[in-house]
């Protein structure tokens, strides 16, 4: 590999950087957040290449960042009601967060040999990837199919003598609904069980709407029962990605996921987080953006994501073919179609007209849906939106609801899914036309026929042929 010069560089960054889904202007409804306060962007890339070098491992070697988390686990604390005593810290993202917080429940119960959480099924699937890494069996319970929020009594009829830790949303990402996270609490608490609150992609955005929404469901430290709850910065704070907190209700709660390690002749390992080397970049960055946007302007951009919600919501109740499934408690809509046409379909025609919206799949008897997730920034295009959304359904109506052939998904659902190897894998492509004349994955700019076929396979498959895409990706050329 030659060295390339400056401009060289730029310019095949820019080409590079071309490809991909805008992160501004607030027509990508998935992935990335748009507060459309200039400045916050320009502080937040500024302090992100300043601190880039530093690193969080040694709170000594650099105090300013010691400092600087602990004044984001303050903000987020005082946002969801953390009691005196409570204790907190800056992860990598939402993922993270949630893995810490099974990790905690499960090592404060050393002497459970067969921990188990109990979730919901719009639990996020963080949730399961922690069950995975950490051996603790997800007891999984239907939700409310009208409402699609967490139904509390089936909640407390599946803990037992096992169970370490209880969840719930707020909201829940598939469908932005608020779990009824007291009488759950409740139940986790009288089990001596932990309850997490999954709060993500609420944590900055519902605290803000409370005066103007005083019904909103109970979700915060407020509630007795809760035990930790995760928020995330680069969702709706709008800080460069990627950071979320993690807060427990006392830091006797946060020790058992503390880590050290002084079994070698190299330094002892101290870590907060699931991170040795943790870049001081997104703290940094997070701290500016938090500190100039203040208070008062999250306010102001929760009402404007909002706002824009319900416009979107109410503009769905008008379109023929579309409905909700479920009033939204946020700024997350999820959209169902009728048998006329399909959510995937939708979202291909929504994006040949300049917006991103996320398909997402069907799961035991909740329908697929398309996902909508609404920042700031979105607020001045809502008209445009919703006359695109409209437009983008009445094309999908045209062409028809979109079905996989039938000699493809049987082809598929012969597959065995622990056992999927590379020429299997390679037939399938061929079969579904995923593959060029070599051989090589090439996926089509239409999505609909696909979505279609994984919507009709078991989440056990769909999962083992995903990760036969996602491996296929990720190999050099």
């Amino acid at each position: 590999m030659s060295a390339m010069d400056l401009d060289e560089i730029r310019a095949r960054v820019d080409a590079l950087r071309g490809q991909d889904l805008p992160t501004h202007g607030g027509r990508t409804l998935a992935y990335v957040y748009d507060s459309g306060v200039a400045s916050a962007d320009v502080i937040g890339r500024e302090v992100l290449a300043a601190f880039s070098s530093t690193n969080g491992l040694d709170p000594t070697a650099f105090p300013s960042l010691l400092q600087m988390e602990n004044d984001l686990v303050a903000m987020a604390g005082r946002l969801v009601d953390a009691p005196p005593g409570f204790a907190g810290v800056a992860t990598s993202g939402g993922t993270e967060s949630i893995l810490l917080a099974v990790l905690a429940a499960r090592d404060a119960r050393p002497g459970i040999r067969s921990p188990r959480m109990v979730l919901p099924t719009t639990t996020h699937a963080a949730f399961h990837k922690a069950a995975h890494y950490f051996g603790v069996e997800p007891v999984v319970v239907d939700v409310d199919p009208e409402t699609k929020r967490a139904d509390p009594g089936a909640m407390s009829a599946a803990i037992d003598e096992d169970t370490v830790l209880v969840v719930a949303s707020a909201p829940s990402y598939a469908h932005g609904v608020i779990d009824p996270v007291g009488p759950i609490a409740a139940a986790a608490a009288a089990a001596g069980a932990r309850c997490h609150v999954d709060a993500c992609i609420g944590g900055w955005v519902l605290p803000h709407l409370r005066s103007d929404e005083p019904d909103q469901e109970p979700w915060t430290f407020a509630v007795e029962g809760v035990t930790s709850v995760s928020l995330d910065l680069h969702k709706y704070a709008y800080t460069p990605k990627g950071i979320s907190i993690l807060l427990h209700r006392s830091a006797a709660l946060r020790r058992s996921h503390l880590f050290a390690s002084a079994r070698w002749p190299g330094y002892t390992m101290l870590n907060t987080t699931m991170q040795s080397t943790k870049s001081g970049g997104p703290v940094a960055a997070a701290w500016a953006v938090v500190n100039h946007i203040g208070e008062e302007g999250y306010a102001s951009l929760a009402r404007r994501a909002r706002s824009a919600t319900l416009e979107v919501a109410n503009a769905v109740a008008e379109i023929e073919h579309l409905s909700l499934a479920a009033q939204p408690d946020s700024t997350l809509l999820a959209v169902t179609a009728d048998e006329r046409c399909d959510v995937f379909t939708i979202s291909d025609e929504l994006f040949a007209r300049g917006w991103y919206a996320q398909p997402q799949m069907s799961f035991g008897d909740l329908p697929a849906t398309l996902h909508l997730t609404l920042s700031a920034a979105t607020a001045d295009s809502v008209g445009h939106l919703v006359t695109d959304l409209a437009d983008a359904t009445a094309a999908a109506v045209e062409v028809g609801p979109t079905a996989p052939p039938e000699e493809l998904v049987v082809a598929a659902s012969s597959v065995d899914p622990e056992n999927l190897d590379e020429e299997t894998f390679t037939g399938l492509l061929a079969v579904a036309g995923l593959s060029d004349d070599s051989g090589q994955l090439a996926l089509p700019v239409q999505m609909a026929p696909i979505n279609a076929l994984l919507d009709a396979l078991p989440p056990g498959l769909r999962e083992a042929l995903l990760l036969g895409v996602i491996d296929r990706l990720t190999r050099p050329a």
